[in-house]
């Protein structure tokens, strides 16, 4: 059986990562595989393996800009773009969901509406009925965010899949099995209450209420399950 890779793109706040772990530990939790089944390479300073060696690929988050173009995200996307032309599953979470779009044609950018934080509630469109990763997910479920870049054009051929009141794309499908979600399934009550305590400052500067976003903070039981469903699809089950 292949194994899954996690391409990692970016890293957590110091603090968190010592006390919590960084965005593969999480992710790797959430996937529900022993870990003996999951490779971690981090794109920014070793170059990404063959995509078809893996079952399955996440990209992570990052506290990069995706507009920002640094070499090894442009290389990523390539490697992505290769990744969804080799028809391996994979799944990009906030900065992995803007760069998978930005590698097959679409546009990202800053989010016209403005920073995207705390847990919101996610609506699914109809299309997300008949989706192998989303079907059987509630209508409407709370879900982890942090971001201040969205998806503002999907790829040709793209399919968007759900929508906030802030973000309308905040999950797409590209084909049969490459998907993008915006928010964080990775993430629990401890992470993002802490990407809310460390951005303060800034969200109060961009006239929000850290307190008010800390109230929103709950659980995400159908956002999470979306990371063990990927690693369901990538080893078969549903492709």
């Amino acid at each position: 059986m292949k194994q899954l890779l996690i391409a990692k793109l970016g890293s957590t706040f110091p603090a968190l990562v010592q006390d919590h772990g960084d965005f593969e530990d999480w992710i790797r939790v959430r996937l529900g595989v022993p870990s003996r089944r999951v490779v971690v390479v981090d794109g920014r300073h070793e170059p990404l393996p063959a995509p078809t060696s893996f079952a399955g690929i996440v990209v992570t988050g990052s506290h990069a800009m995706v507009t920002e173009h640094e070499p090894w995200s442009e290389t990523a996307a390539q490697w992505i773009a290769r990744a969804v032309d080799e028809e391996v599953a994979l799944l990009g979470i906030c900065y992995g969901h803007q760069l998978l779009a930005y590698a097959t044609g679409g546009e990202v950018g800053p989010n016209p509406n403005g920073r995207e934080f705390g847990t919101v509630e996610i609506t699914l469109h109809a299309s997300a009925q008949a989706d192998p990763l989303l079907d059987g997910i509630p209508a409407k479920v709370p879900a982890h965010v942090s971001h201040a870049q969205s998806v503002l054009r999907l790829p040709p051929g793209a399919r968007c899949l759900a929508s906030s009141d802030r973000d309308p794309c905040h999950a797409f499908v590209l084909g049969t099995n490459a998907w993008g979600v915006q928010f964080h399934p990775e993430f629990d009550e401890h992470v993002v209450r802490t990407y809310i305590r460390q951005c303060a400052d800034l969200l109060r500067a961009e006239g929000e209420s850290p307190e008010r976003l800390l109230d929103t903070v709950r659980e995400t039981p159908a956002a999470t399950s979306l990371l063990s469903r990927f690693a369901q699809l990538s080893d078969g089950a549903c492709l």
